[in-house]
């Protein structure tokens, strides 16, 4: 499911609507051109990781309208650290931007800095996963893909290839889209009783954290012929662990984002 085209045209289009006609100072600032530095409004944006060609992807959209604007956009990798976030949305606020896009690391602890924003009477949206609904005032709006559905689809995908599947789940419990993929999952897998879940484990959402969970997991449950990872760099990992020890062949993987990385996966 490629999300971050839909993602793309949805927040640039919101961008342009929200913060160039009514979000803080309306001064859309000069043209850029080959020898005119950009002198605009500053933007920010701060995603959960960069370590995420989904991520990446997004970043560049919104970056090429501004700049295109004359405006300036600062995109910040937060690590997979909530503290680190916080930090980097204060500094944005106190640097005086004009509006923020935020993809929560956790998506119940950004109240501080949603509240530190609106004092500012900085315009914030949230990107990709959702907050608490009692926050929900305190942004312009959340623009997302249907995390649930996807998850759905996942299973709906799985079951017309291995409808007998055991397999097992790499989930990011902290992240809000990934709780609503697996519940979608779940959901999807309802409708076909032959299939069976033997573990669920935390994987932190990178290839680099799936990759030693997908082998201990290998190891635990030999039966094991299918996975459902959250993510793109999730489902590399696990590529990459099953083909350490031979069994890529054996086993289907079915994921959610649709970056190049994914889909070169897929062909290959």
């Amino acid at each position: 499911m490629n999300s971050a085209r839909f993602l793309n045209s949805t927040l640039l289009f919101l961008m342009m609507l929200l913060f160039s006609h009514g979000c803080g100072n309306t001064d859309s600032g000069p043209q850029q051109t080959d020898s005119q530095p950009l002198t605009g409004k500053l933007y920010g944006v701060s995603f959960q990781t960069l370590n995420n060609p989904f991520f990446v992807d997004l970043g560049e959209g919104l970056k090429k309208e501004l700049e295109a604007n004359g405006d300036r956009l600062v995109i910040l990798d937060a690590q997979f650290n909530s503290l680190k976030q916080k930090n980097d949305l204060s500094d944005l606020i106190l640097q005086g931007a004009a509006g923020i896009f935020v993809n929560p690391v956790n998506w119940e602890g950004l109240k501080g800095s949603l509240l530190e924003a609106n004092r500012k009477n900085v315009p914030v949206i949230i990107v990709d996963a959702p907050v608490k609904k009692e926050d929900e005032e305190l942004i312009v709006c959340t623009v997302a893909s249907d995390n649930f559905l996807a998850g759905k689809l996942a299973a709906e995908a799985l079951a017309k290839v291995n409808p007998q599947a055991k397999l097992v789940v790499l989930h990011l419990s902290v992240n809000k889209a990934c709780i609503d993929r697996v519940d979608g999952f779940n959901t999807g897998m309802a409708q076909y009783p032959e299939m069976e879940i033997l573990d669920v484990q935390e994987a932190k959402g990178t290839t680099e954290g799936a990759r030693p969970v997908m082998r201990d997991l290998i190891g635990r449950h030999p039966d094991l012929d299918a996975v459902f990872a959250i993510n793109d760099p999730n489902a590399l990992g696990v590529i990459s662990a099953l083909d350490s020890v031979n069994k890529l062949d054996q086993v289907t993987i079915v994921t959610v984002d649709g970056s190049q990385a994914g889909i070169k996966a897929i062909l290959s």
